[in-house]
């Protein structure tokens, strides 16, 4: 019986994909709900498991764009259960072969004298649960490389062509092809390398460029004495954590300081659709993740109805379902508002663009201990500078600096968050 395997809708707005990778080889052997390839679209990457247990017949090469709904490949059912009663025994005869394969990672079989054979035996096809991408692939076979001597950097220890590269330019002399190049210096083929844009790349491209030309968009500044919300956390992260299971961190006080600042602001939580304004009763949170492919941002939804918990269980289920490549289409649309931290990753100041069709997106940045005066003492205090950049159609500039105002005061403050003041 053969089971086709076609590409998943993500969406109605979503009419082709690109597949970005294959797994598994053509012929393998494959369980249920095994990852099998992964689909790249303007939006969203997502994850395709196997229905069935079978082997895998691949019928549209890794880097091809295909239309929703395409048949990529096929699993034998009836093949698979042909092949299990036989792979223990052609797996049997080998086992004293491939003792020896923990050699070449030791240190002693590092020398030349044993080069030579890996070399002249290297498998263009990878090891046993090795996957390697079309290009990596080609460019192994064309430096006759042993793929077992490469070390992956990238997710789940995959080989990149980079790392390929990397182990050229380090490699012993012993090495088929391997460039002769001055210390310090990169190969030739290091210095430059053309790639072509993922769709959820060039989808961020157009998404930027449309909120540069369609809005008025401008930015207002403030800094926050973190000091008490980093207090709170101290003294309630472990009875926290304990009691929801989940790490309280600051994106929740951010989050919930934004709803209440929402409330008195309405026009920053509201969209310009042709010649109306839009105004929502209801907050729905977007929370900028970086990744690999791009930023995304999923929707926390009626946030107004979240606990610090739960607001910090959403976050922690959306980074999950990013890095299993498991975010929907749904996860992505509706938002009213977004939070973006660039502190994470070490950003002092920035200056945010908006989210379309939203109207305003406040910035996060990293935490840093300044000298401030407070009551005419110098004092060391953990600062913190945020931005607000809004739509100035439609926000003022009072509102957007009241905005800011508040959500200082409730993150300096967060007990007044717990009793609405």
């Amino acid at each position: 019986m053969s089971i086709e395997i076609k590409i998943p809708s993500v969406g109605e707005s979503v009419r082709e994909a690109v597949l970005a990778e294959w797994f598994k080889q053509d012929g393998d052997t494959v369980r249920k709900d095994d990852p099998l390839f992964v689909i790249e679209t303007d939006k969203v990457t997502l994850e395709v498991v196997a229905e069935a247990d079978g082997v895998l017949k691949i019928l549209v090469a890794a880097g091809e764009t295909v239309v929703i709904g395409a048949v990529v490949g096929s699993l034998e059912t009836a093949g698979a259960a042909a092949k299990a009663p036989e792979k223990p025994k052609a797996e049997a005869p080998p086992k004293p072969e491939k003792t020896p394969a923990p050699e070449p990672a030791a240190p002693a079989a590092k020398a030349p004298a044993p080069a030579a054979p890996a070399m002249t035996s290297a498998p263009v096809r990878p090891a046993a649960g090795i996957s390697l991408a079309p290009s990596v692939r080609r460019l192994i076979a064309e430096k006759n490389l042993d793929v077992s001597k490469i070390q992956g950097t990238g997710p789940g220890g995959r080989i990149s062509k980079g790392d390929v590269l990397l182990y050229l330019e380090k490699a012993p002399a012993g090495i088929p092809d391997a460039p002769v190049v001055p210390a310090g210096q990169p190969p030739s083929a290091a210095m430059e390398e053309r790639k072509p844009m993922t769709p959820i790349r060039k989808r961020i491209a157009e998404r930027l460029l449309e909120s540069k030309q369609s809005t008025a968009m401008l930015t207002t500044f403030n800094e926050i004495d973190m000091a008490r919300a980093m207090e709170i956390r101290s003294l309630y992260k472990e009875a926290f954590a304990k009691r929801h299971g989940v790490s309280l961190g600051f994106m929740s006080f951010f989050v919930k300081a934004c709803v209440e600042a929402l409330k008195e602001v309405p026009e920053i939580n509201a969209f310009i659709d042709g010649s109306d304004i839009v105004y929502h009763n209801y907050q729905h949170i977007g929370v900028a993740v970086g990744t690999p492919r791009g930023l995304v941002v999923p929707v926390i939804r009626h946030v107004e109805r979240m606990s610090f918990a739960q607001v910090e269980k959403a976050i922690v289920e959306y980074v999950a379902k990013i890095k299993d490549n498991r975010l929907e289409l749904a996860d992505l649309e509706g938002g009213t508002f977004t939070v973006s931290n660039g502190g994470v990753y070490g950003s002092l100041l920035s200056t945010p663009i908006l989210n379309m069709p939203q109207s305003g997106i406040l910035g996060m940045h990293k935490i840093e201990k300044r000298p401030m005066v407070i009551e005419d003492q110098i004092v060391i205090r953990p600062m913190m500078y945020v931005a607000l950049s809004y739509d100035h159609r439609i926000v003022d500039g009072k509102g957007a600096v009241t905005f800011l105002k508040r959500i200082k005061e409730f993150v300096e403050n967060p007990e007044r968050m717990a009793l609405e003041v």
